[in-house]
């Protein structure tokens, strides 16, 4: 807001004065919303400005100890009206009890941050082709890649957006994607690989769980390449 054009006169002075005390209420007028913004954030509870909407919830958010509705005591039932848009089946296991509550009520969700699978990563596959993935096989769940093979939804994960592997807060999704794509990597880039993983108590609470890579069924171990075989000597002549 610019100042008016002030024309010398006897009332100069009057319009200088009528100027500056609307600027100072402008002025009070940002410092009440301002401090009222930050009021309002102090009272909030610390899980409402954590990372991930899972941190905002208690235990029995997701898990209902004496009313369970599907495995893991989980108190949303799993989702078996979703169908997979690449498997055409629906999902199964805790892929299924994911999209219990990220998924539109329309596909048997409750609408939390809804996913749709044509858009998406593949998941919920019972199979993954060698040739366009080399999943670790701790990521797998008998098998399947599901949901949770790329996040681990407890609000002990540190990660960015739960997933299982440090970003440095999304900065450095590389890392992530190569330690199922590694050919596609530069050669530093998957180096040392860390999985988070909060599904085994037996663990130190800061302990990452390392996982080796799998091999296609039914293909060989790699074996040491054999050395060379030395020219032979030339036999010995007798007289």
């Amino acid at each position: 807001m610019s100042p008016p054009v002030l024309n010398a006169g006897p009332d100069c002075t009057v319009k200088k004065v009528v100027w500056g005390m609307m600027e100072m209420f402008q002025l009070h007028r940002f410092l009440a919303a301002l401090g009222f913004a930050a009021a309002f954030a102090l009272m909030l509870p610390t899980s409402a400005l954590a990372y991930g909407p899972h941190d905002g919830l208690s235990c029995e958010g997701c898990h209902a100890p004496h009313a369970a509705k599907g495995d893991f005591i989980f108190a949303v039932g799993p989702n078996t009206k979703d169908v997979n848009a690449r498997t055409g089946q629906p999902e199964a296991g805790t892929t299924a009890l994911c999209l219990g509550c990220h998924q539109d009520s329309a596909n048997g969700g409750l609408g939390v941050k809804p996913i749709a699978s044509h858009v998406s990563h593949p998941y919920g596959l019972n199979v993954v082709n060698s040739h366009v993935a080399n999943v670790p096989s701790g990521l797998l769940e008998n098998g399947n890649f599901g949901c949770m093979a790329c996040h681990d939804p407890h609000p002990s994960n540190p990660n960015y957006k739960y997933l299982r592997v440090d970003t440095s807060g999304g900065k450095d999704m590389a890392r992530f994607c190569t330690s199922c794509h590694e050919m596609k990597a530069a050669a530093d880039e998957s180096q040392g690989t860390k999985f988070f993983t909060s599904m085994d108590e037996s663990k130190p609470r800061d302990a990452l769980l390392s996982v080796p890579a799998i091999r296609p069924e039914g293909s060989a171990a790699p074996q040491e390449s054999a050395p060379a075989a030395q020219p032979a000597k030339p036999a010995k002549r007798t007289r």
